[in-house]
């Protein structure tokens, strides 16, 4: 990781701005490129929540995710693929906002804990104990209610006949089952402030954190190698090209292509690293879509519904939608480091 001192240095001398300035550079730049990435990768992840939703069905809806692709645009159209998305566009400005915000401040803390200088970068260790933190905090304060809104919307057109008559009593829209899928007229279905609406009416506000165990360990370890896999693959970058053009280059002389090369690593690796966390959460918030529980019968516990997982697939259930999730990680978190770095490159605060 050292760069000799001829070549390669991370002091910055540019004067440090205010902490309020700071914390609007990270919101700002953060939720600009949370919104420009999550309406790139929708489609993808729509997808995704569908494959990972079936796998405790005893028959699957779809054999894989070009089949889900190509029966979700038959039936549904260019709207179907876009279904549930206003909730994870403002998520993602939100959490992107939050969890840039929070990387940046642990570092500070960091820093101030082992008395060392703010112009002195963290070691690679303490960058990713700083993603861990802020993926942490931003699951508690904001992603789990967002990922349960969204993930309900996503399966709305997925909805079991019992499923559409439980709806139908109570919101007025009717239902038609074809081939196994509820067909539900389209502008009767529930919309973002309806869905919130039913879980919190129907299971208190503590019913938004469904499924938070999962969301807890997705983004707690994911956000270590998030960060800490770009940070590692821009200095790898940096230090070849300063070495190769005998340069003395910061870290804030990153290229843009450099920015988006280091983030589509750290977002394949993301996905990699806690996949089978994030698919018992999305089965956890689609149950009571798709699998409705009789009354009275409590919701099933993050191991509780692992076990039933596997017990029903093996280790295949987990990774149900991997490979589509890694594919289009890639360019959304390519696109998101690529716009904060310049951002942040061009607008000193």
């Amino acid at each position: 990781m050292d760069a000799p001192q001829d070549t390669f240095t991370w002091d910055d001398t540019r004067p440090p701005s205010s902490n309020v300035f700071r914390a609007i550079k990270d919101t700002t730049f953060g939720s600009i490129a949370g919104m420009m990435s999550k309406v790139l990768e929708h489609p993808f992840d729509l997808i995704k929540v569908r494959l990972q939703s079936q796998v405790l069905d005893p028959t699957a809806r779809f054999n894989g995710p070009i089949d889900c692709l190509v029966r979700t645009w038959r039936n549904e159209g260019i709207r179907g693929l876009y279904r549930g998305l206003p909730a994870p566009v403002f998520g993602a400005m939100a959490e992107n906002a939050t969890l840039f915000l929070s990387y940046n401040e642990l570092q500070n803390l960091l820093r101030r804990l082992d008395s060392h200088p703010s112009s002195q970068d963290p070691t690679l260790p303490q960058l990713a104990l700083s993603g861990a933190g802020a993926g942490a905090i931003t699951s508690f304060v904001l992603y789990t209610p967002i990922e349960l809104v969204k993930c309900k919307m996503q399966v709305q057109m997925l909805a079991p006949n019992r499923s559409a008559a439980i709806l139908s009593t109570s919101t007025g829209y009717t239902a038609a089952v074809t081939s196994g899928v509820a067909s539900l007229k389209r502008t009767a279905l529930p919309g973002l402030v309806s869905v919130f609406v039913s879980v919190i009416r129907n299971t208190g506000f503590r019913g938004l954190w469904l499924g938070q165990a999962g969301t807890l360990i997705r983004e707690t370890g994911g956000g270590a190698v998030w960060f800490a896999c770009k940070e590692f693959v821009g200095i790898q970058l940096i230090q070849r090209r300063a070495k190769s053009q005998g340069l003395q280059l910061e870290r804030k002389d990153i290229l843009p292509m450099e920015s988006a090369f280091a983030g589509a690593c750290a977002g394949g690796a993301y996905n990699l690293a806690l996949f089978p966390a994030d698919t018992v959460k999305s089965i956890m918030q689609t149950e009571e879509e798709l699998r409705p529980r009789g009354k009275g019968v409590p919701a099933r516990s993050f191991f509780g519904t692992a076990k039933e997982m596997y017990r029903a697939q093996g280790i295949r259930g987990f990774y149900a939608g991997c490979g589509i999730t890694v594919a289009r990680s890639i360019p959304s978190s390519a696109i998101i480091f690529l716009i904060y770095d310049g951002l942040s490159r061009h607008f000193t605060l």
